[in-house]
């Protein structure tokens, strides 16, 4: 952990979280819907969010596509109890952990920055190592987020998307035009 990330229990400080929500699995749109939900009422206040996306799967192939939304969280949680509070929401809504690769999943919560810190544990890693290399969590991102500045790279996520190799096509996701293709 840097020394700007020290954090001492007694010391009630907002900080800003940003994470990303994901699902393939079951009523994606409801999973991301209702992750948010339990994220305002256990984690911290959500004060901004982006809009749905979508995309395909990444690092594995699955038919389903993906629907991901990025969320800024002000949080009193140190990075560990965040993450503690995400793993436990993502159990409740009926997530199983693997423990090597990528798979479907009804949700997936992940920390992409927690403030300016730059945390490097065993089972912690922000800002998270895959952030430049996936353009699933970098529009959305960008959406609310044009002008962050990574910790690390030093610079914005608008140029990190944009320098982004990653050729995945991430659309907008429309509900009411979803609807209307639908079968009945």
């Amino acid at each position: 952990m840097t020394d700007n990330c020290k954090f001492a229990d007694y010391i009630m400080i907002i900080h800003p979280a940003y994470l990303i929500t994901g699902s393939n699995r079951g009523n994606r749109l409801f999973m991301l819907k209702k992750a948010k939900q339990l994220i305002s009422e256990r984690c911290g206040e959500v004060v901004r969010w982006s809009g749905v996306y979508q995309s395909p799967s990444w690092g594995f192939v699955d038919n389903t596509a993906f629907l991901n939304q990025v969320l800024l969280v002000n949080t009193t949680l140190d990075p560990t109890r965040l993450l503690a509070c995400i793993l436990q929401i993502e159990s409740e809504m009926g997530r199983t952990r693997r423990r090597k690769g990528y798979s479907s999943r009804k949700i997936d919560i992940d920390i992409l920055f927690f403030g300016d810190c730059i945390i490097d544990e065993n089972n912690l890693k922000i800002p998270h190592p895959h952030i430049p290399k996936r353009r699933f969590v970098l529009t959305p991102l960008a959406e609310i987020a044009t002008e962050f500045i990574h910790p690390q790279f030093r610079v914005t996520i608008n140029q990190l998307l944009g320098a982004c190799d990653d050729d995945s096509v991430v659309l907008p996701y429309n509900e009411k035009i979803q609807n209307t293709n639908s079968p009945a």
